[in-house]
């Protein structure tokens, strides 16, 4: 348990240090913002935290822009067709989350008459929202007591109190001591605070501890080694699958088809492909052609990375899918299509 005393300094060093120096950005209410009557958006907060919570503000934030300009309030986005939403996505990945974000405007708008709960079990209840996310929105759209945990928090708190444990296992102590400090007074300046001070501050290669208002009580620094924490779990290396690409042609048009809602890209436009898999098989062309190979696409996701080999053809005029459609080649951007999907198509042009 840590004392009383400590964190009081704590709370006000940082609460000081956020007023002087924390980042305006478009979504966050800041206090002169309060001061001057500005009142926080919900809807608008919630989506800022469901794109953040895999990249970075400056990658997000044209995203975000454009979701409030096509779809201003939640109602409107949850009467969007998923696939506008999943194309206006492609690009931000972890393609569930843009799946699970549709379904959580129309839960908010079925269940909450389109108005979010600031309730901690009622947010975790919605699609897409999970601890973390349910913390920040409680905290910084409704200025309630809650306790904010991400990879910033994670990496500001066990260089402060030297936490040996590895991650992900030093998790439950870390939220111990993260839920000891958060104050319940100025809750969402104090949850934007510590992710601005990880984010800004005590980054994870270059932690600028000479302006850090946390500097005087940081074990890590005293001692030294802040660089060497979190300390985390050796890695194994990730597995390679491999597969096919087929790039078919005809007229100006390129074949696609959606994927199933489970699994990886759920509900995402693809370039057809054989299956991913572990071992090396051939694979079977969806028809007979002179397929030329235009090299191979590699793509990294969390689990494992992927090689696909793209093989082109022109279809015959007798030829059909039995399922897809036949999108016009330059306007692509017309659908879902994800970033590996992305590539086996530029594969193509530069191999041609």
């Amino acid at each position: 348990m840590l004392d009383e005393t400590e964190i009081a300094a704590l709370r006000t060093r940082l609460l000081d240090w956020y007023d002087r120096s924390g980042r305006s950005l478009p979504w966050r209410i800041r206090p002169e913002d309060r001061a001057a009557g500005a009142v926080a958006d919900p809807y608008a907060i919630w989506l800022s935290e469901i794109m953040l919570q895999q990249t970075t503000v400056p990658h997000a934030t044209p995203y975000w822009l454009r979701f409030l300009e096509l779809w201003p309030r939640v109602g409107d986005l949850a009467a969007a067709p998923r696939e506008d939403v999943m194309r206006e996505w492609a690009g931000l990945g972890y393609y569930a989350r843009a799946r699970n974000l549709h379904a959580c405007a129309q839960a908010v708008v079925d269940q909450y008459d389109g108005a979010f709960p600031s309730d901690l079990k009622a947010l975790q209840a919605l699609p897409g929202i999970g601890d973390y996310t349910a913390n920040a929105i409680r905290a910084a759209a409704f200025d309630q007591p809650a306790s904010v945990v991400d990879g910033n928090v994670e990496r500001v708190m066990t260089r402060m109190w030297r936490i040996e444990t590895p991650l992900p296992k030093a998790k439950r102590e870390i939220k111990a001591i993260a839920a000891d400090i958060a104050d319940p007074e100025r809750s969402g300046d104090y949850a934007q605070a510590i992710m601005d001070l990880g984010a800004t501050v005590c980054t994870p290669k270059s932690p600028n501890c000479l302006i850090c208002p946390w500097s005087t009580h940081c074990r890590g620094r005293a001692d030294g080694d802040m660089l060497s924490y979190p300390r985390k779990e050796k890695k194994k290396p990730k597995p390679v699958r491999r597969g096919t690409a087929w790039l078919v042609r005809r007229d100006g048009h390129i074949w696609l088809r959606q994927r199933s809602d489970s699994g990886l890209l759920g509900g995402m436009m693809e370039v057809p492909s054989s299956d991913w898999s572990d071992a090396s098989e051939p694979a079977e062309p969806p028809f007979e052609a002179g397929w030329s190979v235009r090299g191979e696409v590699k793509h990294v996701f969390t689990h494992f990375e992927l090689r696909l080999e793209v093989r082109e053809a022109d279809a015959g005029a007798d030829w059909e899918p039995d399922d897809g459609i036949w999108a016009d080649a330059e306007r692509l951007g017309d659908h879902a299509l994800p970033s590996v999907m992305r590539k086996i198509v530029l594969a193509g042009r530069s191999g041609g």
